[in-house]
């Protein structure tokens, strides 16, 4: 054939014409991954979203007084007046991969910018890793089907935009990067090449689960994987020690961790590894003891008590807890019927369920491809000496796949893992597809080549309709909106320095020692951008305090003030987006505000704060009552007042709320700078004196008044 036309030859090494498509197809894959995750730049060059701004200054301590610093560090920015143990609560290995690399490769650029670069170039070269391991499994043509499926994948591209300085990126590349590890070394006829890549994959899945917790997933189906090897693998010499191996040398490197050797050695993940390893010990062991014809019998009877007695076990440890168990969310992975249960989870975006409109944006045209890859695997497994794959790379395929989608059924944030399962799946589908077309016998009849040519391009036309279409929901620009610091996170796509500006006043006007108080979301850019001590930021290291947070919000004007005292807070910030409308009553600027600031969150500070929500609540589940703006500490804080009611559908007004009435907002500061109030405004962002038609994304700080007298 002409790909295997050789082009230039080095002692044993032939380059031919398929490794040059191979390079070519990669670094399309790189290209187009980088592209389309470095869409958000449009809008403005900053980090993304919350977490990020946390990891930038930790890695900044790392660059500024070295590794042994970091691990003494004790953050006392953070959770104000407890502080944070840095390494024992943080992703340890994002940060100090990100200070290597930056010490490494950084040159002459600014901390800052390497950071929002980080996040596209390790999940751009993810695309890389996805195709080895593919290749693995599936062939060279699976492989680069991942490559370009990976670059374009929107939940893949939504955790690891521009800017997105978290966990996901460079956990989702140790993460696969391991998995082909630990697959190829099994699959090498090479005892010494087989020892160093299970060494490696030992060494790797640590480093992808300090990375990002959500990397624990990767464990599940390589355990599940494991219990299968007795019973399809005939070379028992070879898998009783290699699984050891490279389990054992997880244990040992994790142990160089402190929240890995405390959370996921002697929690469920641990387990979940350590115990299969067992299984796969004993029952080769009872294989070789058992009859010819007994041998699957056999360990399919120790397999079973094992599965009993893991149940039984989960079972008691519910109640009695003797081994860790992992965070509620991972929890809430395994369980997806947990999902209501504990309002602070549930009020996390990320952490909803996912819908079926969701996973039809996200899959759409993926998941009909896996669904055949499925099919295509089963079918020819079923065919006598088939040289496609191997029976234990089959079963790994499934088994990823299957549990990769039922895991990410629980929260949005883990369908990356159903996109790397059905890119997986729908690789190999299509990889046979073709191949079957194009090997058919019949193919030199020119009717059957038209036929075939159609096929083929009515596959690359599926193919490319989710990246095309709808033009501003596709795959592509879906995922193009502002960093959360530009917009506050709200509904509207601009950029606007309200919150640069507001942390900005923070750090130059109020002393070095001041402490903040917010809820919770906000608590790393006042530590990071005000420079300044806050009470609760993301990390949800005390959720009693968040709890302390919501009730103070929602507590009268005295109570709230009270407890800010309380909690030695100096300023207290709050977050109110909206948009101006673009008439005006008499000159008085008029106002909708449900724009995904804390005007949209009030409900959930509500169930947190376990308070009645049909008292400060609606029964639209947004609107506030008279109850919420007259006697809550929020309500006051807020600098609006309802004027009336409107429906927008038939231009009715009324004076109280109606159902299907969208309340309008007028200007109103209860608690002015000069107040005798429990708190005073010191300062209001830019757009809150927005133009007609424009989009408002309100800061505003409150200093606390200490000479206030609560009423008795």
């Amino acid at each position: 054939m002409i790909s295997n036309i050789t082009l230039f030859s080095s002692g044993k090494f032939d380059l031919k014409l398929h490794h040059l498509l191979i390079v070519g197809i990669l670094s399309l894959s790189f290209s187009i991954s980088f592209l389309v995750r470095s869409q958000a730049a449009d809008y403005g060059w900053e980090l993304n979203e919350f977490d990020p701004f946390f990891n930038y200054r930790a890695t900044q301590y790392i660059v500024d007084n070295g590794v042994n610093a970091y691990f003494q560090w004790n953050d006392d920015l953070s959770w104000y007046p407890n502080g944070r143990d840095v390494s024992q609560t943080s992703q340890v290995v994002l940060h100090l991969t990100t200070a290597f690399t930056y010490w490494i490769f950084g040159g002459g650029i600014e901390l800052y910018d390497f950071t929002i670069l980080f996040p596209v170039i390790f999940g751009s070269l993810s695309s890389i890793v996805i195709f080895a391991l593919v290749r693995v499994i599936g062939g060279t043509t699976a492989g680069l089907f991942s490559a370009l499926f990976f670059s374009v994948s929107l939940p893949l591209i939504m955790r690891g935009t521009i800017g997105w300085f978290k966990s996901e990126p460079l956990g989702l590349f140790f993460g696969l990067l391991a998995t082909y590890f630990l697959l190829s070394g099994i699959n090498s006829k090479n005892k010494k090449i087989a020892i160093a890549k299970l060494i490696a994959a030992g060494i790797t899945i640590p480093l992808s689960i300090s990375s990002w917790g959500g990397s624990q997933f990767f464990i599940i189906p390589i355990g599940v994987f494991f219990l299968t090897l007795p019973f399809v693998r005939s070379d028992h010499k070879f898998i009783l020690w290699a699984i050891p191996l490279f389990t054992s040398i997880v244990v040992l490197v994790s142990l160089g961790f402190e929240r890995l050797s405390s959370n996921f050695i002697f929690g469920l993940g641990g387990a979940s590894l350590i115990i299969p390893t067992i299984f796969v010990i004993f029952c080769i062991f009872i294989q070789n003891k058992s009859n010819e014809n007994k041998k699957t019998r056999n360990g399919l009877l120790f397999l079973a008590s094992i599965l009993i007695i893991g149940s039984s076990v989960l079972i008691i440890n519910a109640s009695s807890e003797f081994l860790p168990l992992p965070s509620y969310r991972y929890l809430n992975a395994i369980n997806p019927f947990l999902t209501t249960s504990v309002p602070l989870i549930d009020s996390v975006a990320e952490h909803a369920s996912t819908t079926i409109q969701q996973s039809f944006l996200f899959h759409s045209i993926l998941m009909i491809f896996a669904g055949l890859g499925i099919w295509l695997i089963m079918k020819n497994h079923k065919i006598k000496n088939s040289n496609f794959i191997k029976n234990d790379m089959i079963l790994f395929s499934l088994i990823f796949g299957l549990i990769g989608i039922y895991v990410s059924s629980a929260f949005v944030r883990l369908e990356v893992f159903a996109s790397l399962s059905l890119i997986m799946l729908a690789s190999i589908g299509l990889s046979m597809l073709i191949k079957d077309i194009l090997n058919n016998t019949e193919s030199k009849k020119f009717r059957n080549l038209i036929i075939k040519f159609s096929f083929i391009s009515g596959i690359i036309i599926l193919l490319v309709i989710p990246v095309s279409f709808p033009s501003n929901g596709n795959w592509v620009t879906a995922a193009k909106s502002p960093p959360t610091i530009l917009n506050g996170g709200t509904a509207y796509p601009v950029s606007t320095n309200d919150w640069l500006e507001s942390m900005e006043w923070i750090k130059n006007n109020t002393p070095k020692d001041a402490v903040i108080a917010s809820w919770w979301d906000y608590g790393y850019w006042i530590s990071t951008l005000g420079e300044r001590a806050s009470i609760a930021d993301n990390s949800t290291l005390y959720t009693s305090v968040i709890e302390k947070l919501a009730k103070m919000l929602l507590n009268s004007p005295e109570e709230g003030w009270q407890t800010l005292r309380d909690m030695q807070a100096d300023y207290v910030v709050i977050f109110v987006s909206g948009q101006r409308l673009a008439v005006d009553n008499d000159g008085q600027a008029l106002y909708v505000l449900q724009g995904g600031g804390d005007e949209s969150k009030k409900q959930w500070f509500i169930r947190i704060a376990e308070k009645p929500t049909s008292q400060y609540i609606e029964s639209d589940g947004i609107s506030g009552t008279d109850s919420f703006w007259n006697d809550t500490l929020l309500g006051k804080m807020f600098p609006f007042t309802p004027l009336a009611y409107v429906n927008f559908e038939t231009n009715q007004q009324s004076a109280t709320y109606q159902p299907g009435f969208t309340p309008i907002y007028v200007k109103d500061i209860k608690y002015a700078s000069d107040s005798n109030g429990p708190l005073r405004l010191v300062h209001a962002s830019p757009s809150f004196n927005a133009e007609k038609g424009q989009p408002m994304i309100g800061v505003f700080i409150y200093e606390v008044n200490k000479d206030f007298v609560p009423t008795k």
